[in-house]
């Protein structure tokens, strides 16, 4: 497809940096709205919702990357990393808004919303799976686990996404299309990634 190839041609020169830059300054922003009152009545639970779906939606977009290569021929494989650790941020901020600003640090509650709400549990675990795929998303990671032990770690991500997903449907107060079709897009993209590896192979 030479279409195709010259855009990929043209993203090779893109950095991926400005991810990291737009992420960072999206996030300096919502809060700042809400420190300043203009995220409505409720503003902790606005920054809790909105950056679990941006996480929610970073991990979907990293899941695309290698279904649109082999489907059709984009490669965005050197944004993956940054796309990958976006998410992981944004997740984090999902926590610690949650952690910090919601609960105070009042560990009674917290125990509590562990034990009794399963969603609370299986956003933990999402968490805790993708913990250790940010901290090895370097290359001195890679040199020093090997590619093998390398891919097999970040297959994590597989679990995570699904599990961040779930999180996101049953967590909202009312059930809307956009968390149902977050789920069945990672579905469909964890269900279409090996068959389109066999089919390659």
């Amino acid at each position: 497809m030479p279409g195709m190839d010259r855009l990929n041609s043209v993203l090779r020169r893109v950095p991926a940096w400005p991810i990291y830059a737009i992420a960072a300054a999206y996030a300096a922003w919502r809060f700042w709205l809400a420190v300043t009152g203009q995220l409505g009545p409720d503003p902790v639970d606005r920054l809790t919702a909105d950056s679990g779906t941006l996480a929610l939606q970073m991990l979907i977009a990293g899941l695309t990357i290698s279904v649109l290569r082999k489907t059709i021929g984009l490669n965005l494989l050197r944004y993956r990393r940054a796309i990958g650790l976006t998410a992981f941020f944004f997740a984090a901020a999902h926590f610690l808004v949650w952690l910090l600003l919601d609960l105070a640090l009042r560990w009674d509650q917290i125990l509590a919303d562990l034990s009794k709400r399963p969603f609370v549990m299986i956003g933990m675990a999402a968490l805790l799976l993708l913990l250790p795929l940010a901290l090895t998303s370097n290359n001195m990671s890679l040199r020093r686990l090997g590619a093998l032990r390398w891919r097999q770690l970040h297959w994590l991500t597989y679990p995570a996404v699904l599990l961040a997903a779930l999180h996101h449907l049953i967590g909202v107060k009312v059930v809307t299309a956009a968390p149902v079709a977050y789920l069945a897009a990672t579905v469909l993209l964890l269900v279409a990634r090996p068959a389109l590896m066999r089919r390659r192979s």
